[in-house]
């Protein structure tokens, strides 16, 4: 009988030397790993809110384990924008519905409903421009688009954001959101190459605003053609 209590003592021992107390710490770990905020997407979030630059540099270079993989990433924020748009009905970020031509507001209807699809689209767009315009940089074409894929992925979760708040307040915000997006994207692109230098921000800005306008006007062109195939 003394040897069975010594066994049982034991164990109770061995627990309680391989388990850790319930404190502070341990709480807040425990609420970590299950909304990961150490990795996975909502550490994606917040590394690419406070320091997308470095964040995109470290994954291309060092770490591709803690962030979400680029293309999961715009299509998981370009889901996450159409059911919540389905869900409350605003109108940031929507497609124009005052279109007096047939085929562009079928290939923008299209655009509705291929979101995630279309956000690739641009972020080809986006990178070609970003490329062009740091063609000196050491960062080949293929690591260019992983940063455009993550800035317009983020920028996904900018229009979600106001288009909560418009549901809320009622206000219209939607040239606030586009302002917001743009500032972060040109943000994020110089910070990227180089977040010293002044020039690198102007000319994120004209990659983003390039990429963005050209990919639009190819959208609308197909849009055209529908219309003039149609009468015919």
């Amino acid at each position: 009988m003394n040897e069975s209590f010594d066994n049982e003592k034991h164990r109770e021992l061995e627990i309680h030397k391989t388990l850790d107390r319930i404190d502070g710490k341990y709480i807040w770990n425990e609420i970590s790993s299950v909304f990961n905020f150490e990795k996975g997407i909502f550490y994606t979030f917040k590394e690419l809110l406070v320091r997308p630059g470095k964040t995109v540099r470290e994954f291309l270079l060092y770490d591709r384990k803690r962030i979400v993989k680029p293309i999961v990433f715009v299509i998981f924020s370009s889901l996450l924008y159409i059911v919540i748009h389905n869900i409350l009905g605003f109108r940031t970020g929507a497609t124009p519905d005052n279109i007096d031509n047939k085929g562009v507001q079928k290939i923008f209807e299209w655009v509705s409903e291929n979101f995630g699809i279309v956000n690739i689209i641009l972020g080809f767009f986006v990178g070609f421009w970003t490329k062009l315009f740091f063609r000196k940089s050491k960062f080949n074409i293929y690591e260019i688009f992983v940063l455009v894929f993550f800035v317009i992925g983020f920028g996904n979760l900018i229009f979600t954001f106001f288009g909560i708040f418009e549901s809320v307040t009622g206000w219209d915000v939607n040239n606030f959101a586009f302002f917001t997006s743009l500032l972060y994207s040109t943000w994020a692109i110089g910070n990227f190459f180089n977040k010293k230098g002044i020039w690198n921000y102007v000319k994120g800005f004209l990659a983003f605003i390039f990429g963005v306008s050209t990919g639009t006007f190819m959208i609308i062109l197909v849009g055209v053609l529908i219309d003039i195939l149609n009468k015919k």
